[in-house]
């Protein structure tokens, strides 16, 4: 859904909340409208993983084309990386007021994170634990991550 949500923002519709949709579908809804009033550039898709008081909301290809070709230098990388820090930090705002209305719980911390080589974006809302986020080179088959089987990780 946030993927369909991201595809139709982009041609220009609006999407309407889906009361149907579960706080997750919600989240990364909001998550990808955000992101496009802020920057002018809606992601193709939104993870949204919530794990205790820790919200991650993570937005696949969310760099512009001209902030994907500034970050293949390392000098550019920062900048773009600094450039999303700030402007996070400045607007988030609406976002975090959003997650308190699908959610019902306040957001008390937020940041943004950057990985400029593949255009991801990490929001992390928490309530002052650390969190540390890996980018992984491909998924894990859930019956990997539940222990069913061993992983291949070649």
């Amino acid at each position: 859904m946030a993927a369909r949500a991201g595809r139709l923002q982009a041609m220009g519709m609006i999407m309407m909340p889906d009361t149907n949709a579960t706080m997750a579908q919600q989240i990364a809804d909001a998550a990808i409208r955000f992101e496009e009033r802020r920057t002018g550039h809606s992601p193709d898709s939104a993870t949204v993983v919530l794990s205790g008081d820790t919200l991650v909301v993570t937005l696949h290809g969310a760099l512009s084309p001209a902030e994907t070709a500034l970050a293949t230098t390392p000098a550019g990388a920062a900048q773009v990386q600094e450039f999303h820090r700030q402007l996070f930090a400045t607007s988030s705002e609406s976002l975090r007021q959003e997650i308190r209305r699908i959610t019902g719980v306040e957001v008390r911390e937020a940041t943004a994170e950057v990985e400029p080589t593949t255009g991801t974006v990490v929001h992390v809302f928490t309530s002052g634990t650390m969190v540390q986020v890996f980018l992984l080179a491909r998924g894990v088959p859930a019956e990997t991550w539940d222990g069913k089987r061993t992983a291949d990780l070649s």
